[in-house]
């Protein structure tokens, strides 16, 4: 009876196991085959698709934070293609959420606060002569508690950058404080590493566009 019930139960355990690992493999797919969308895609119809999933993805994976994010980043990214301003601002309403719902789940997560950062960014974008002093404000603000959580995240500080090289070329202003900023992040990009395979990886193209400027 004994030996029946031992069995019994690890039956029980490797279908269960079986079952988890199946389910993580389907979300590991699932979330590299969307993220290289949001990534890659240049269609606002692609990232659409990709945002919708990943939306999904964070309905049925409660405790992770990343489908949240890149769902985010994906609307930033439709956001940043945008030509109208009402369009764009609803897009980035939507990031917002979604960023909202991360920092639920991971509230001192640097890579999330980073992300919302760079909402403020584009907010700008829709209207930079009203907008660039509050949102501007807003950017730096919130990019500066991303770098307080991890001073290491190079997308952090390549969005400071970002922020003062667009704040001194709209003053016109000397760049040298954003290209030593920059010049910083491409130097912890060079060095950055997570244990997380589905950690950010975006930001090092946009770094390097600003330090062509620098020379």
């Amino acid at each position: 009876m004994k030996t029946r019930t031992i069995i019994l139960i690890a039956s029980v355990l490797l279908i269960y196991t079986s079952n988890a690992l199946g389910n993580d493999n389907q979300y590991a797919e699932a979330m590299a085959k969307n993220i290289q969308t949001v990534y890659r895609s240049e269609s606002i119809g692609e990232l659409q698709s990709a945002v919708n999933a990943l939306e999904r993805i964070a309905s049925a994976e409660k405790t992770k934070w990343e489908p949240y994010y890149y769902a985010a980043f994906g609307n930033i990214m439709i956001a940043h293609r945008e030509q109208d301003g009402t369009k764009k601002d609803a897009f980035l309403d939507q990031a917002i959420a979604n960023i909202g719902n991360a920092k639920k789940i991971a509230p001192k997560e640097s890579e999330i606060i980073a992300l919302e950062g760079f909402v403020h960014i584009i907010r700008i974008t829709v209207n930079p002569e009203t907008r660039g002093q509050q949102y501007s404000g807003l950017a730096m603000q919130t990019l500066g508690r991303a770098l307080s959580l991890n001073p290491e995240n190079p997308r952090a500080l390549a969005l400071i950058a970002q922020t003062q090289y667009g704040t001194a070329q709209f003053l016109g202003s000397p760049t040298t404080e954003a290209c030593a900023t920059n010049a910083s992040a491409l130097e912890k990009f060079a060095t950055f590493k997570s244990e997380n395979p589905l950690a950010p990886k975006w930001g090092n193209r946009m770094a390097e566009e600003i330090a062509s400027s620098c020379k």
